[in-house]
């Protein structure tokens, strides 16, 4: 199972980045709506990655189903926001102040709190996807 949450997990990971990159090409990375397309990538590589595993096992088990898409998921999230710390605190150190202003908050802004909600929505959006997957892709007990 190792290798399909690596091999999934990592391609979200680099679609997610390009993604950004080709919305700061165009000048439109500052705004937090598009990156609402992030859930629809993180969902597409989990759903390839458990109809992969389901395909290549003799036996789907939803536990086993339900662990591949928290672990593929979760890589790729771990993955983006190192990249995005990086891209935050060592290559544009503005975007942080520009997205956050957005936000209307009244309080001392620093980067960080960008970073931990990259974190919370990619493994809530992980979460959630893998639990309305794990319903199609699960064997039925019906007879």
């Amino acid at each position: 199972m190792g290798k399909y949450y690596t091999k999934y997990g990592i391609g979200i990971a680099i679609a997610m980045i390009a993604y950004f990159l080709l919305t700061k090409l165009m000048g439109l990375h500052q705004y937090p709506m598009l990156s609402a397309l992030n859930g629809v990538i993180i969902g597409a590589g989990i759903f390839f990655s458990l109809r992969s595993y389901k395909s290549d096992s003799e036996s789907f088990e939803y536990q086993d189903g339900f662990q591949l898409g928290l672990f593929t998921g979760g890589l790729a999230t771990i993955l983006f926001s190192v990249f995005m710390a990086v891209y935050i605190f060592q290559i544009d150190t503005q975007f942080a102040e520009a997205v956050l202003d957005t936000w209307n908050l009244n309080f001392n802004k620093g980067a960080l709190i960008l970073i931990m909600s990259l974190v919370i929505m990619g493994f809530s959006t992980s979460f959630i996807l893998t639990l309305a997957f794990m319903q199609l892709l699960k064997e039925s007990w019906n007879q």
